[in-house]
């Protein structure tokens, strides 16, 4: 099973922006004043970043915030969450954040998460040196490996974060080994209770769990399976039926629209036609479908071959 991990990451730092920072980042997280609002630059990342390579995903956020000392008055936060080893990521840090000194003349924050396997890949500076003229950029950069080393600190922190690193290392370390990830995905749903999370938080956090931990469909049952047994026996406060059945459709539609953008990027970029409708007729797809489209695609020849498969698939 592939894991997704850009979309779970990108919904759960849009909903603990403010936990996001404090638990990664707690200088900056002092110097913002909280009580003002702050505000999501989707449509202006966009802009800066149009160029970047068609079909790739990031987790990137722009985020305008507002400083205690009132000298700026407001800033900028780049925050980027890398789950897989890049070459360039340290070169592309660099280009976001100089790019954002042009649009706003002002010097933006940026900060990395690094989540991938790898031990020794730890960006943080990018250079560049010509006859003098030279370039260093630093910015800082947490490595989520790290925290295995931290595990009782992690249980009894009541961050939101907390959870999310342990379901992020969770899902490395039990890759292919589906009764583990089961077990460990149950143990992780009790934590969110012993932490005493309201109910939104614990529907949050048990979403971005399960869309993480996914598991095959087998084991999935046994999993709901036990989460029932247990709310029978009144040990915990889970969610109702009609909320999990809504909460479980979410995720499904979740994943789904982030395989159509995906596929639809592809089909843009080697049939040069457009996003728009391009998405219009893959969100029409079940998942395994798109799954089967995303192996099949480089096969076809034309559009039109593309679109008298997903005809025939929504037609079936």
């Amino acid at each position: 099973m592939k894991t997704e991990y850009d979309s779970p990451w990108k919904e759960i730092i849009e909903q603990y922006f403010p936990e996001f920072i404090a638990f990664f980042f707690p200088k900056a997280y002092q110097d913002i004043d909280w009580s003002k609002k702050y505000e999501f630059l989707n449509k202006e990342l966009r802009q800066i970043t149009k160029d970047a390579e068609i079909g790739r995903k990031y987790v990137d956020k722009l985020v305008r915030v507002w400083l205690k000392n009132g000298e700026d008055a407001w800033a900028l936060i780049h925050a980027d969450v890398q789950t897989q080893h890049e070459k360039n990521f340290a070169e592309r840090m660099y280009i976001y954040n100089y790019r954002l000194f042009d649009r706003y003349r002002r010097h933006a924050a940026s900060f990395a998460v690094l989540g991938d396997t790898g031990k020794k890949w730890r960006p943080k500076t990018y250079k560049q040196e010509l006859w003098g003229c030279k370039v260093i950029f630093e910015f800082p950069a947490v490595k989520l490996s790290d925290y295995g080393k931290k595990w009782d600190s992690l249980k009894a922190d009541k961050n939101p974060f907390a959870i999310v690193v342990m379901a992020h290392l969770l899902t490395q370390k039990t890759a292919g080994d589906h009764d583990r990830r089961k077990n460990e995905k149950l143990a992780l749903i009790k934590q969110l209770y012993r932490k005493g999370f309201s109910k939104q938080d614990i529907i949050n956090l048990f979403r971005f769990i399960d869309w993480i931990m996914a598991l095959p469909e087998t084991h999935e049952g046994l999993f709901w399976q036990e989460i029932t047994d247990m709310e029978e026996e009144k040990t915990m406060r889970y969610m109702t039926t009609g909320e999990r059945i809504g909460f479980k459709r979410g995720i499904t539609e979740g994943m789904q629209q982030g395989q159509s953008r995906i596929i639809a990027k592809q089909i843009t970029k080697k049939f040069r036609s457009p996003l728009k409708y391009q998405l219009s007729e893959l969100e029409k797809l079940k998942s395994d479908d798109l799954m089967e489209l995303g192996e099949k695609l480089f096969d076809f020849d034309s559009l039109t071959q593309v679109h008298e498969w997903i005809d025939k698939k929504i037609n079936a």
